[in-house]
């Protein structure tokens, strides 16, 4: 086959397709986000099913396609992590041999101090946690204090929450770059991320105004080159900020699944060429870290009714690949991203 004139990959957030053999390196044995979610819920995911999921191997309600329409497979990671940026870093020729610094502890007091010194007023927090939880627990003190609550989780990032009517986003993403510029050396995170959000003390809720504030990749990626070579780069969602804005000549907003796949067929309909390469962030944000089953077997049912109009919009020399970057379960206790093959699904006309 090929060579195609427009390759489209669709990176399903999370959507691990079961354990790696070395899971318990990162406790987490017996992880298997689609596994378990279609074991929990029947989906209905007739173009997924079709294209071959269930030829990648057994899922319970989602039979083998007799034959599949898709190239199957899954995809083991080379790199030392289970994060977002490992992940989507690696898709594009970067792997890592030593995973981004976690602190499953919180931050320890010289960079909090530091922090605290460079924006001129305390923290609240510092803690692991889930994002939903805290701003739940420290909402009220940090309505009465206006400090901004700094937590964590089993990923390497350092997170930065605020009510928009206490810290305005244009402020919130002030410190959040100013986070990003202390955070070298042994604290180099993956990601530092903004996460506004509005409502009243027992009512909170994050807003879509997220922003991330990831490192640049330490050496050069496919998009780069394809960049380099004159091949339109299109980037739907938190893809652009992943890699630092570095290869990409058009962001398209995806701030959800939804947006994302309307974001998707856009950049199809107008970019006849080059790459389109998207994250379908909801499974991961939404469902993942919050264990939610039942939204996840939604946002999959729903992503392939998307994945229909896709579809129909690619032409005899496209190339669609879907894929996921890690596992996120949420039919285990942890919150946490689990570390799972990828799903691999690569179908041309």
């Amino acid at each position: 086959m090929g060579p195609f004139r427009r390759i489209i990959i669709l990176v399903l957030d999370s959507v691990g397709i079961g354990e790696m053999p070395d899971a318990s390196s990162f406790g987490d044995q017996g992880s298997d986000t689609l596994g378990h979610v279609a074991q929990c819920c029947e989906l209905d995911i007739p173009n997924l099913q079709k294209l071959g999921l269930g030829n990648i191997r057994p899922l319970a309600h989602i039979p083998p396609a007799e034959p599949a329409l898709a190239s199957f497979g899954k995809a083991a990671l080379a790199s030392q992590g289970k994060d977002t940026t490992s992940g989507h870093w690696e898709m594009m020729g970067i792997i890592l041999g030593q995973p981004f610094p976690t602190y499953p502890q919180g931050f320890p007091d010289t960079v909090i101090q530091q922090f605290e010194q460079a924006i001129g007023r305390s923290i609240l927090g510092n803690t692991p946690a889930s994002g939903t939880k805290i701003i739940e627990q420290l909402g009220p003190e940090h309505l009465r204090t206006g400090n901004p609550i700094v937590y964590t989780s089993a990923d390497s990032v350092f997170q930065v929450a605020a009510h928009e009517d206490i810290i305005p986003l244009a402020q919130l993403y002030e410190l959040c770059g100013t986070a990003r510029a202390l955070l070298r050396g042994e604290h180099t995170v993956g990601r530092v991320i903004a996460r506004p959000f509005a409502g009243s003390v027992g009512q909170f809720v994050r807003t879509k105004g997220r922003r991330d504030y990831a490192i640049p990749p330490p050496g050069p990626t496919v998009l780069d080159q394809l960049q380099k070579s004159g091949v339109k780069v299109v980037a739907v969602g938190k893809i652009a900020s992943i890699f630092c804005h570095r290869g990409i000549d058009q962001e398209l907003e995806g701030k959800g699944n939804s947006e994302t796949a309307f974001s998707t067929i856009r950049a199809l309909q107008e970019s006849p060429e080059g790459l389109i390469f998207s994250n379908f962030v909801d499974f991961d944000m939404l469902y993942g870290h919050r264990n939610d089953t039942a939204g996840y077997a939604r946002a999959l049912e729903k992503f392939d009714r998307d994945l229909t109009q896709i579809l129909v919009n690619l032409t005899g020399d496209d190339l669609l690949i879907i894929t996921s970057d890690h596992g996120c379960d949420p039919t285990t206790p942890s919150t946490d991203h689990s570390r799972e093959y990828a799903l691999l699904l690569a179908f041309s006309r």
